[in-house]
């Protein structure tokens, strides 16, 4: 990329990170990074559009600015200072917010209004939205499809929906078992968690191979392509073979 590039993708692509307390330098007020991504990019015509852009984004993420600016990042919540990221993130007008974890460092009341602030800027504003996250729940109501990722390959791709209600590769299966039931009869710290069965074998193909009790000789060898067994979904397992291999260059299909 030219510089001209570089700096155009910097603004387009904007990250919320996952730590609240370490986002912020705690010298600076926290319109320090409202104000900053502004003249950087050169976003406002003068110090008042600045003012009111920073106020606008503010309101649009549920905080009062009156209450908020002026201050340091230890005199605010770890919620609000997550609500200062993602206004921070819309003052870049992106077309794509990366949220890495935005939510497992804030309580849990206020977890669901942080979310449903993306949900927001995704529907109202088209901003897409790249969900990085361990917790299946927010995912499922966050997302309208999902990537499953085991050891840092891709095992199933496709509809949040579908994947969560009924998931194919034994590795999703096991993520989705694993999540607690709020019956207390059931006693989910009893359920499989994965057995390492071959724990001393070396895997050149399918990394979820040691903890997988379908796995066959060809998985130990080469990793499986992604099988496409329905239009909206491909799963990475040789359960699925008799279905059609999902090229790569295919994937905007499932997703």
């Amino acid at each position: 990329m030219s510089s001209q590039e570089r700096i155009q993708f910097r603004r387009e692509v904007q990250p919320i990170f996952q730590d609240p307390f370490a986002a912020f330098n705690p010298f600076y007020q926290v319109d320090h990074v409202l104000t900053t991504p502004l003249a950087r990019f050169g976003l406002a015509a003068s110090a008042k559009d600045a003012t009111h852009r920073i106020h606008e984004a503010l309101e649009l993420v549920g905080l009062r600015p009156a209450e908020t600016l002026g201050r340091f990042p230890h005199q605010l919540s770890g919620g609000q200072r997550q609500r200062i990221m993602v206004a921070r993130a819309l003052l870049c007008k992106p077309k794509l917010i990366i949220a890495d974890e935005p939510v497992s460092m804030v309580a849990a009341s206020l977890r669901a209004t942080i979310l449903a602030g993306l949900q927001t800027l995704n529907r109202t504003l088209g901003i897409s939205i790249l969900y990085i996250t361990h917790d299946l729940t927010t995912a499922y109501q966050v997302c309208d499809n999902m990537m499953v990722m085991y050891a840092g390959s891709v095992v199933e791709v496709g509809s949040a929906d579908k994947i969560i209600r009924n998931p194919q590769h034994p590795y999703t299966q096991l993520l989705i078992s694993s999540i607690p039931d709020v019956d207390r009869s059931h006693r989910w710290e009893n359920e499989p968690v994965g057995e390492l069965r071959h724990a001393g074998r070396q895997v050149t193909g399918c990394k979820f191979a040691p903890r997988c009790r379908w796995a066959e000789e060809s998985c130990w060898q080469a990793m499986p392509p992604l099988y496409q067994p329905e239009p909206d979904r491909a799963v990475a397992c040789v359960l699925h073979r008799q279905s059609g291999v999902l090229e790569q260059q295919d994937m905007a299909r499932v997703l």
